[in-house]
């Protein structure tokens, strides 16, 4: 699927997304899951055609072998293949969304939502210049976008941060993420962002050094979020533990589906630590389940949970619209949205 836009984070520069889905057919209905992998594995280990041989060769077969399957049977069945966490969440939520659409029950009501809409943030990724950057991001907030989110790294950080804030003033939820492009010798840098009241600086470290976050957060007043190093609820209790940070980005794919991400949602509140939704530049199949988890009560901060020509002319689904800043959550069984079979068949590679 081609992105309206070429979109640049630390890690490279992504024109398309290569998207595997799944499908659950079950003898009371059907489901779809999404894998988030991307093409490469740039932003973790996995990659969307690892993903679909590790599903057909270990994954799948696990399934097949068990007499009934339900949503809390997934998990279980597939904890002794290490890893391959974004495979493993295409498939449950394939399952719970086919077990839920028999029962008549919304994604949202079963994960615990209580709206109806959710705030919407976007993402914003490294431009040419910051001139280019400014015509961005003003384009997103007459689009209504309530939170701009910028991507840095070493050489793109303070200048376009401060021409950010400096054009658009103090009021402007502003968060940046940098993909863990730095290192703690960075500090110094990193400090000079906190005069622009961030919202917060997301994964500025290496995914796998939770104590240099946390030496980090003593040396900077920006609130540290974590994502890539969150992979599991065990991930997010030790972060929160030693100090690494004060906010999660849960992701649903990375952490092996949204029965975790519940988990590491319920765990953030008993702490008092904020979460937030983010995005992997999903079709509208991802997006009604994110939509659905960014709906729980401690979701208190506006997500990457974009609408759908944010990235893509043509997405898979009815599109999700921005309305007045929100996105609707699906109420509708399951997701609540389905695949349109013509584009379906259009865009599709193989199967």
């Amino acid at each position: 699927m081609p992105l309206v836009a070429p979109f640049r984070t630390s890690f490279g520069v992504e024109t398309e997304r290569d998207v595997l889905l799944v499908r659950a057919v079950t003898p009371d209905g059907d489901g779809w899951g999404e894998c988030v992998a991307m093409a490469a594995p740039l932003y973790s280990p996995e990659y969307a055609d690892g993903a679909a041989q590790v599903i057909e060769r270990f994954l799948a077969p696990r399934l097949f072998a068990l007499d009934d399957v339900g949503p809390l049977d997934v998990a279980r069945a597939l904890d002794p293949v290490r890893g391959h966490r974004m495979a493993k969440a295409a498939l449950e939520t394939a399952v719970l969304d086919a077990w839920l659409r028999a029962r008549g029950e919304s994604f949202g009501a079963y994960l615990g939502a209580v709206r109806d809409r959710v705030p919407a943030g976007v993402s914003v990724g490294i431009m040419d210049s910051v001139p280019a950057l400014l015509d961005a991001v003003a384009g997103y907030l007459d689009q209504g976008y309530l939170r701009i989110k910028l991507k840095i790294e070493p050489g793109w950080d303070v200048a376009p941060v401060r021409a950010v804030r400096s054009r658009f003033g103090d009021d402007l939820l502003l968060q940046v993420d940098a993909n863990a492009a730095y290192t703690l010798a960075d500090a110094p840098v990193l400090a000079r962002l906190d005069e622009f009241d961030l919202l917060l600086i997301e994964q500025p470290l290496a995914e796998d050094d939770l104590r240099q976050h946390a030496a980090l957060a003593g040396l900077i007043r920006t609130p540290i979020c974590l994502d890539e190093s969150i992979e599991s609820a065990k991930d997010a209790a030790d972060a929160l533990l030693l100090g690494a940070c004060r906010i999660i980005n849960v992701k649903p794919g990375r952490v092996g589906g949204y029965l975790e991400a519940r988990r590491i949602h319920d765990l953030a509140v008993a702490h008092g630590a904020a979460v937030w939704c983010g995005g992997m530049l999903e079709t509208g199949l991802g997006r009604a389940a994110n939509v659905a988890l960014a709906a729980l009560p401690g979701f208190t901060l506006p997500g990457d949970t974009s609408a759908s020509d944010r990235y893509f002319a043509q997405d898979i689904t009815a599109p999700f619209v921005l309305d007045d800043g929100h996105v609707a959550v699906p109420s509708g069984p399951g997701l609540g949205v389905e695949p349109l079979p013509d584009v379906l068949a259009a865009l599709t590679t193989s199967t």
